[in-house]
């Protein structure tokens, strides 16, 4: 459970909420083509895990051991957090793509190996109270994180003081996106000490068979898998209709802040602000689910996320500066002075509501879904599959954005591609068995 608190920072604070806000309103002159790079950089990174994820996962069954795995991983997402820093105004774009591409990969391939070893380690019984306890708990240390960097670090570059009206720790300049830069150090830090639990006092699978054969074999397992599941048909509308949602999941995710950000200009501050409140809820949502989840089951608890996350991007999209629900309601600008002073600010915090009650239990949930369709031997090359059905399309969602926000010059017209993903992926799985085996009921 610990993995989780050690790896949500990154998503938190640097994916969504403050570094990826200040790459794209602050650290460029260009919003809308930052948008569009910060886009790709997420479609890159999703081909390379579509790509390679599975067959890690079936080397991880062959191997054995996954904290080897974990910990080579670590060692490249470090060290590209830590690089973060020399993102200043005005440096190379490319280079902070390519450091976000590398995190994004070792991040995601960790989780793999990580998420494989759930099912030896928790009873079936369990397993979902305990995947919503942990993805909470990863929203409780993100939270932690950014509430500090809101706190004491982020400051308004026009006064250079903080939310509690002192100078930002270290000496930082926000003028210089050193209150946002810092925080690849931070989530770097972070994850290096609180993965070391997991290390420690987790234990791992017997080792298997040597490096250099277990690749071969996995490579030749992963084949067999695909196989495998022309005769799982439920596993298969599982994996699929969860590829879909997940794009759209992922897309609001990553997007979600440097939306709220481009639209209404909100500094690291506010942006940090929002995610907090995020993340509060999101808590309460994770451990609301963990007990739906063991009493009605995960499949119950991922179409009702789901249906809340289309309500959600629904007022999202629908929201404009002056006005929501597509201009049915006009909403007085009145002032910008002060947080979240505008009417369209508080309507899109209470549509972020949505999304942060759901979107924790959505990706908790479906992690149990799987863990209690599967056996313990097979666990390490269908969470590869899980991995690769979450990020084998990712880059559909991230580019439709990058695409239909080009050509409209509209991220409003970006965003709504995720309500594609997210209605497709929810009637895939209304119809797929829960657990996702040839003999349950659905």
């Amino acid at each position: 459970m610990f993995f989780d608190w050690a790896a949500q920072p990154f998503f938190t604070v640097i994916t969504t909420f403050i570094f990826g806000p200040y790459f794209v309103s602050r650290m460029t002159a260009d919003p809308v083509s930052a948008q569009t790079a910060w886009s790709n950089a997420a479609t890159i990174s999703g081909i390379a895990i579509a790509i390679l994820a599975p067959v890690l996962g079936s080397i991880a069954d062959q191997s054995g051991a996954r904290k080897p795995w974990i910990a080579f991983f670590a060692v490249i997402k470090i060290a590209c957090l830590m690089l973060l820093w020399t993102a200043a105004p005005g440096s190379s774009v490319a280079l902070v793509m390519l450091l976000m591409i590398l995190a994004s990969v070792a991040a995601e391939f960790s989780i793999v190996f990580n998420d494989s070893m759930m099912p030896r380690l928790v009873g079936q019984q369990d397993v979902g109270r305990i995947s919503n306890i942990a993805w909470g708990l990863g929203y409780l240390g993100g939270m932690i994180v950014l509430i500090f960097v809101v706190l004491f670090l982020a400051a308004n570059p026009s006064t250079g003081l903080t939310l509690l009206g002192a100078q930002p720790l270290f000496g930082l300049d926000p003028v210089l996106g050193e209150d946002a830069r810092i925080t690849g150090p931070i989530s770097a830090i972070w994850y290096f000490i609180y993965i070391l639990p997991m290390f420690l006092f987790t234990p791992d699978a017997a080792k298997g068979k040597a490096l250099g054969t277990a690749i071969r074999s996995g490579f030749t397992e992963i084949g067999h898998t695909l196989s495998e599941l022309r005769h799982r048909t439920p596993v298969l509308r599982f994996l699929v209709g969860r590829m879909i949602y997940q794009d759209g999941v992922n897309g609001l995710l990553i997007l979600g802040g440097v939306f709220a950000a481009a639209m209404f200009g909100w500094s690291t501050m506010e942006v940090g602000i929002y995610g907090i409140i995020l993340n509060v809820i999101a808590i309460f949502g994770c451990m609301l689910a963990g007990r739906i989840d063991r009493l009605f089951g995960s499949k119950v608890v991922v179409v009702s996320s789901l249906s809340l996350l289309i309500l959600a991007t629904l007022g999202i999209i629908s929201t404009g500066v002056d006005f929501t629900l597509f201009g049915l309601v006009s909403l007085p600008v009145g002032t910008t002075q002060g947080l979240f002073a505008t009417p369209a600010e508080k309507a899109y915090i209470l549509y972020g509501l949505l999304i942060g009650v759901s979107f924790g239990p959505v990706q908790a949930s479906s992690r149990s879904y799987l863990a209690r369709s599967v056996e313990l031997h097979e666990a390490g090359r269908y969470f590869g599959i899980y991995a690769l059905s979450g990020r084998a399309t990712s880059f559909m969602a991230t580019l439709s954005f990058s695409l239909l926000t080009a050509w409209s010059g509209s991220a409003r017209v970006g965003m709504a591609s995720m309500l594609i993903f997210l209605t497709v992926g929810l009637a895939f799985l209304w119809k797929t068995p829960y657990p996702a085996t040839n003999t349950a009921e659905s």
